[in-house]
């Protein structure tokens, strides 16, 4: 088949795999570009699901590009993306992989950060700053990041799994960023998305080393930006936190019984807490006062 000869990637993040393909060679260099580190085969040579950013139209390979996503599970209702947010696409694509198709540990819409043995979970709606917190924490010195989008929870004990993809900054975090990680871990500037301008940071190395380690959950925090806020605090009931959670997760409801256990079983280890900042160095002496108050 002409598919099998498009340009290609497989890619491994903690424990998933993914094809990566399009005609598209630009779509997929970028793919090789931002994820440069991360292994590019399997233990057994096989992957977990396939993606493809494909023309959305025989014509559209040629005029006016662009494309739409195949894979395992599909997207619907969705409009061609051009050319340009190729690799955003194929990412959005692996983000519905493990959303929808994802069973072997509870899938979480959460960022999480260890440091040594123990780690912390980042919840939160869209745009509430749990990206950013997480992107601070992992060129923080002594910190580890374990995931941005998803943070996946063992079935059986109270830990964290990492999948560090790249971390997906958007508008104003972007800029608060690039002045404290390194420019070569920077992915392209990506405008025009629904959520305004996006750029990718690759984690620190060592993220992409042992994402393998899981790490035990210790603190569960709710972050909250609001422009000039001073910090605060409160702490969380566990079924507060759990309601939260439970909303969060793409699969908990779908595994029934382990799923429920397997959140609730966090929650038992690690106290939460909603916190609320007005800049990132506020964020930062807050989490880490929380942090030191329950590892003490």
């Amino acid at each position: 088949m002409i598919a099998d000869r498009w340009p290609s990637r497989t890619l491994r993040i903690g424990p998933a795999s993914f094809h990566l393909r399009s005609p598209f060679r630009r779509v997929i260099d970028e793919v090789n570009a931002l994820y440069r580190n991360y292994p590019a085969e399997t233990a057994d040579g096989i992957y977990d699901y396939a993606v493809s950013a494909v023309p959305s139209s025989p014509l559209r390979r040629w005029v006016k590009p662009n494309l739409r996503l195949e894979c395992d599970f599909e997207p619907f209702d969705t409009l061609p993306l051009p050319v340009d947010l190729g690799m955003l696409g194929l990412e959005m694509g692996m983000n519905l992989q493990m959303a929808v198709g994802y069973r072997r540990h509870v899938v979480v819409h959460a960022a999480s950060s260890a440091n040594g043995d123990k780690a912390a979970l980042l919840i939160g709606d869209s745009g509430a700053g749990k990206s950013t917190l997480s992107a601070l924490l992992a060129y923080r010195e002594g910190w580890r990041h374990l995931g941005d989008e998803f943070a996946l929870l063992d079935l059986h004990a109270p830990l964290l799994h990492p999948f560090p993809r790249p971390i997906s900054l958007k508008n104003a975090s972007i800029t608060a960023m690039e002045a404290r990680a390194p420019a070569d871990r920077f992915g392209p500037v990506l405008e025009g998305t629904v959520k305004g301008t996006i750029r990718h940071l690759l984690p620190p190395g060592a993220a992409i080393d042992k994402m393998e380690t899981p790490a035990e959950i210790a603190l569960v925090v709710a972050p909250h930006f609001r422009e000039n806020a001073a910090p605060a605090w409160r702490p969380m009931t566990r079924t507060e936190t759990y309601v939260r959670l439970a909303a969060s997760s793409t699969n908990q409801a779908l595994m029934g019984e382990a799923g429920f256990e397997a959140v609730w079983r966090c929650l038992a280890h690690a106290p939460a807490f909603d916190i609320m900042y007005g800049s990132s160095d506020d964020a930062l002496e807050l989490f880490e006062t929380l942090w030191r108050k329950v590892t003490a």
